[in-house]
């Protein structure tokens, strides 16, 4: 069956490439494509200079209106930033419940990949569209009945203890992973360079300071990619540190593919750590913290190893650095995240909801 999909894209990004750093946003552009190329219906609205590859791509906020409120934040040098009460948001929201209201068909799927912050659209169509959230890797706002969460961490998460004890979960609450396009990654050669890597957010709550710790401990280098946060801005970096900023889609491909190992140790639940995917479909190790999506997707001692104490970073590294882990499983296990694998995940899900719309719900077989 083939389905209809309304995309909303976020109103403080364009969907596009520029904007690699937003995982919403990569989700969006990511998906449109996904499901465009498997023959399905899809409809992004989006900010002007968007350019997902879909059948139409509607702007709802123009680069003029955009600039009035964002024109002068320079994202590539500062993290996002958005108010969804202002100006830009509210324009947005306003031209995208006409549009989409011009376009919809009963049962349209409508889905809101920045969750509550485009709630909106979604609360002026839902009579007679399918809203469902469609990657969820946020930790608060969630509302819609149909839900799709990154990992089953997160999942669990958002039931609480209280799940444990109690019979209500879900059966249309339902774990997806994140998906990444083939083309962006590229396996590094055998021989590396001899650099670590860190790319993210750069602050500690992505555990910076502790790839910093311990490529000190251990005197080799670290190049640090992404976009800083106050406590880091104009810091003087180590002798050993190389801060490289903001990159994009082939700096980001030629960091990760030369890099001995990647840090990417997040101090909270990691809802689904793309960047970890992406190091692996470079064939790049990952040394990550032990909870969250790490446990479902960095396998131990296969594509990198997760840690719980400064001696556990420190022996990962070591490892990473003598080459304890295959390039090529990386990549392997990286590939299991493509396009054209996380497809038919959707499918499938998509199919089961329209079935409680039009058939026999939880009892339709296939």
């Amino acid at each position: 069956m083939k389905f209809r999909f309304h995309c909303l894209g976020l109103p403080h990004t364009r969907t596009n490439e520029d904007y690699v750093a937003c995982a919403y946003t990569q989700k969006v552009l990511k998906f449109c494509k996904m499901m465009h190329e498997r023959g399905h219906y899809v409809i992004h609205y989006g900010t002007e200079g968007s350019n997902p590859i879909c059948d139409e791509n509607v702007t709802v906020l123009s680069n003029e209106d955009y600039n009035k409120v964002y024109g002068d934040h320079d994202f590539r040098s500062k993290w996002f930033k958005f108010d969804v009460n202002d100006y830009a948001y509210q324009t947005f929201y306003k031209n995208a419940i006409e549009e989409l209201g011009k376009r919809k068909q009963r049962n349209d799927f409508i889905l809101p990949f920045w969750g509550s912050g485009t709630r909106p659209i979604c609360d002026a169509h839902e009579h007679d569209c399918i809203v469902v959230e469609p990657g969820i890797g946020y930790s608060g706002g969630h509302w819609a009945r149909w839900k799709i969460f990154e990992s089953y961490a997160l999942m669990h998460a958002y039931k609480g203890l209280h799940s444990v004890s109690t019979c209500d979960m879900d059966w249309y609450e339902t774990i997806i992973p994140n998906y990444f396009d083939l083309k962006d990654f590229e396996i590094g050669p055998e021989e590396r360079d001899d650099y670590m890597l860190f790319v993210g957010r750069v602050y500690d709550g992505k555990g910076l300071n502790i790839a910093m710790q311990v490529c000190q401990n251990l005197g080799i280098r670290l190049k640090v990619a992404g976009q800083p946060d106050p406590s880091y801005e104009n810091y003087e970096w180590p002798e050993n540190i190389e801060f490289v900023g903001y990159v994009g889609v082939e700096e980001r491909k030629k960091l990760m593919m030369n890099a001995m190992g990647s840090f990417v140790p997040s101090m909270y639940i990691e809802p689904f750590g793309g960047v970890q995917i992406e190091n692996l479909l470079c064939g790049t190790p990952t040394i990550t913290t032990d909870w969250g999506a790490f446990t479902e997707n960095n396998i131990e001692g296969v594509t990198g190893y997760r840690c719980r104490t400064f001696a556990d970073f420190v022996r990962a590294t070591r490892d990473v650095m003598n080459k304890k882990i295959s390039y090529k499983e990386c990549r392997k296990h990286g590939e299991k995240f493509s396009l054209e694998n996380v497809a038919p995940m959707y499918e499938k899900y998509f199919q089961d909801v329209m079935n409680v719309y039009n058939k026999e719900g939880w009892y339709e077989m296939s």
